[in-house]
């Protein structure tokens, strides 16, 4: 099979891991005979800076085609984070309908928790997110700007599709894991959005009666993320919320240079988009000490969304691999000092 994958490197230290990641997505393809074109876009801050937009004005129409969408990072420290995210990140999510936020939690063997008493392979759950509507909806504005009586009004928007399409795909996820699914709301204070969240909850867990379904607040949730993560399986979230506690899952299993995700456009209308968790890190970018295992694992999660299992396997293996072997380079995020290249020549010989 051909594919090409529209890649966007993106700001900070997402173009150095994405250069340096590439030649083992090819590799690795290579050796399952699949053809992959990784055609670049040159988007992000750096182009915001020279020409005032992260992207041109029939960016979404060049990619659109793709068979999926890789993304390094988004986020520079001249240009304010809400320019970056809805004028790259947000735009991509919404006009492709990636309405599903997958961001799995693993602590690898041969990976330290910051939590006493965990170990390789103790904790490993998956969060699905809603991921185009919620509270990042694009809905509100600003009054009186300047005044004493300004306002701010941002809007979270719930549609029933949108909550049954996330609630479906972690539902789906829960029967093909361990059967448990937690949902994550605030009903406690929201009484209209996570209510109805709620009660579509209610009403689709009769399609899955075989899945035990647990729902938290989220300020319960969070503190469970760290008192007992061990016994989450599948949990699901809206947009604020899943955006949170990914963050959570992260650092409890090791790091957040390891934690990939995926925006997947479950009707395969459009392309998918692939990005690890971090942000672009521009503390470090240019360095060369970025860790690229969370890029490398948002690459097997491309190829498995595309059908292509045994490349997707391969490199989870790989990352598996180094990451159990105490000879193997290490990160310094985990408490090494491996670069990058390091890493990847290091996964590259597990390849």
């Amino acid at each position: 099979m051909s594919y090409e994958i529209a890649t966007i490197p993106g700001d900070g230290i997402g173009p150095e891991v994405v250069d340096a990641t590439l030649p083992l997505f090819e590799r690795v393809a290579d050796s399952h005979g699949i053809d992959v074109e990784f055609t670049r876009y040159g988007w992000g801050s750096e182009r915001y800076l020279e020409e005032g937009a992260m992207m041109p004005d029939d960016g979404l129409d060049r990619i659109e085609d793709s068979d999926a969408i890789l993304l390094g990072a988004v986020g520079h420290p001249d240009v304010p984070d809400h320019v970056t995210l809805h004028g790259l990140l947000l735009p991509i999510r919404k006009r492709f309908n990636q309405q599903v936020c997958k961001r799995p939690s693993i602590l690898f063997e041969g990976v330290e928790s910051p939590l006493r008493g965990y170990e390789g392979g103790d904790v490993e759950f998956v969060v699905y997110r809603e991921n185009t509507e919620g509270e990042y909806a694009d809905v509100g504005g600003r009054e009186h700007v300047g005044f004493d009586h300004e306002v701010a009004v941002q809007s979270a928007v719930f549609t029933r599709q949108g909550t049954e399409a996330i609630l479906r795909a972690a539902f789906e996820a829960a029967q093909e894991r361990e059967g448990h699914l937690t949902s994550i709301t605030k009903s406690n204070a929201q009484a209209y959005s996570m209510v109805f969240w709620d009660d579509v909850v209610e009403e689709m867990h009769q399609d899955y009666p075989d899945v035990e379904v647990e729902s938290l607040l989220v300020d319960a949730a969070s503190m469970d993320f760290i008192r007992r993560p061990e016994e989450f399986d599948v949990v699901v979230a809206s947009n604020l919320f899943g955006d949170i506690l990914t963050d959570i899952g992260a650092i409890v299993t090791g790091s957040m240079g390891l934690a990939p995700s995926g925006n997947v456009n479950r009707s395969g209308e459009y392309p998918s988009m692939f990005e690890p968790v971090h942000g672009s890190a521009p503390d470090i970018a240019g360095q060369g000490v970025a860790n690229p295992t969370a890029t490398v694992l948002s690459g097997a999660m491309l190829f498995e969304e595309i059908g292509e299992d045994g490349a997707s396997e391969t490199l989870w293996n790989a990352v598996r691999d180094v990451l159990a072997d105490e000879s193997a380079p290490t990160p310094p995020d985990l408490g090494g000092s491996a670069s990058t290249d390091e890493m990847i020549e290091a996964l590259g010989e597990r390849v």
